[in-house]
Order: C-alpha cells, then structure tokens, then sequence
C-alpha cells in the first residue's frame, strides 16, 4: 500500500462553476424571496447534498456536515452526493469526492484540468462555444494522506482515462475501507502540478470563495482564461 505522510495545507484550491454558488437553482421559478425559501425546502426533500433521504449508496448520513460547520458545508456535501457517470480518476458513481489542487501552480493546475475536462465535453458535442465561469473555493487541511506523488508509471496516473480510471478507483475503494482520508497525486493534466482527492468530508476545513475564473471558446478548442479579480 502507499505510505501516508502528514499533509498541512492551509490553502487547496478547487474550481467550481458559479452556477452552483451565486444563485439557488429555484430561483427562476419564484417571483420572491418567500416563495424561494418554500422552494428550497421543496429541493432539500430531494437533494443529496441537502437531505440523508436522497443519498447515493456509497455515502454515509453520518459523514456529512451541517450548517454548523459554517460557510461551504453544502458545497462539500454535493461533492460527495453528486458523482457522474463512470466515476472520476480516484472515484466511482456512487460516491464523489473532493478535487483540488495545491503548492505554486495551485491554479494553473485546476485550470489545466477543467479545460481538458470541458474541452472533451465540447468535442463530443461537435461545438466549441462556450463560456464557463467559476469560482475557486480554498481550503485547508491538517490530516494524513496517502501519497503517490513517487508513484511513476502507476495505472492510476495515467493520462489515458480509461486505463487511469478503473485502476484509480480501486485504488481509492481500497485506502477508504482501510480508514484513509484521501490521495495526494501528480497532476494528469499540469506536468508540475499537485492534486490532493479526499474521501472524507470531515477532514476539509476553513472553506471560503477565491477569485472567478472564465473560460471562453468562440470557435476554437482552446479556450481563452480570464482572471476577474
């Protein structure tokens, strides 16, 4: 098995789409504030991130955080509750996990892979307009990982995410029944870059907004970046 180390790290970045932070998504739907609030209960009966009634298989009521945790707590929770079909690199479909990126090239690096990620999407799709907006959440972490940073030419780390993505998860299933927290990773993406996933929404701490990021295509498969803040 990986050897674990001790990971203290005040400021991982994750990039999320603004969607999901700046508007409730009943929002179109209401004429005002009282019937948004009536709205959102309505979508808690049925959100995994919101309500233990809607939850995927592989997650746990017990693991995940409430208002007492204070700003970020359904942002985490989503992570989990939400996985996409077929999984992530070190994730299956029934329970997500916590992406981000650390060290100098935090943010190259989580940019490096939404646009391999979105710019897939786009070609499958056969169009290259497109404009994604999103916004860093920084967290920190004082715990240990399992780290396979030393790990070259591991299956898991391929670039090919069909060689990566079965290996990876299994790999991931493993540390998690074992008790682990989560992996520490090259980035497949940023040939410089760190990435840290976590299994565990305990261990994610102090979560607050970064700056906004765009992502803007008009025509052409790389997209150009722009820094709002």
């Amino acid at each position: 098995m990986i050897s674990e180390i001790d990971f203290n790290e005040p400021a991982t970045v994750r990039l999320i789409s603004t969607a999901y932070i700046d508007e409730p998504a009943v929002k179109p739907l209401a004429d005002d504030d009282d019937e948004i609030e009536i709205l959102n209960r309505l979508e808690a009966m049925t959100s995994a991130r919101l309500s233990p009634l809607a939850l995927p298989v592989g997650v746990d009521p017990a693991e995940l955080l409430n208002e007492t945790f204070g700003y970020g707590w359904s942002l985490i929770n989503a992570a989990f509750c939400h996985a996409r079909p077929p999984g992530n690199r070190f994730n299956g479909e029934e329970r997500g996990a916590w992406y981000c990126a650390f060290g100098p090239r935090a943010l190259q690096t989580c940019q490096a892979e939404i646009v391999y990620h979105r710019t897939r999407a786009l070609s499958e799709a056969g169009s290259f307009h497109d404009i994604g907006r999103y916004r860093e959440l920084i967290a920190g972490f004082t715990c240990r990982f399992h780290d396979a940073r030393g790990e070259k030419g591991a299956a898991y780390l391929d670039p090919d995410t069909t060689v990566a993505y079965p290996a990876g998860q299994a790999l991931a299933a493993t540390i998690l029944a074992e008790g682990g927290n989560g992996l520490i990773y090259p980035s497949a993406r940023d040939p410089e870059g760190e990435c840290l996933a976590v299994f565990r929404p305990a261990v994610i701490q102090n979560i607050r907004q970064g700056r906004t990021i765009t992502f803007q295509r008009s025509g052409a498969p790389e997209p150009r970046i722009l820094d709002e803040d």
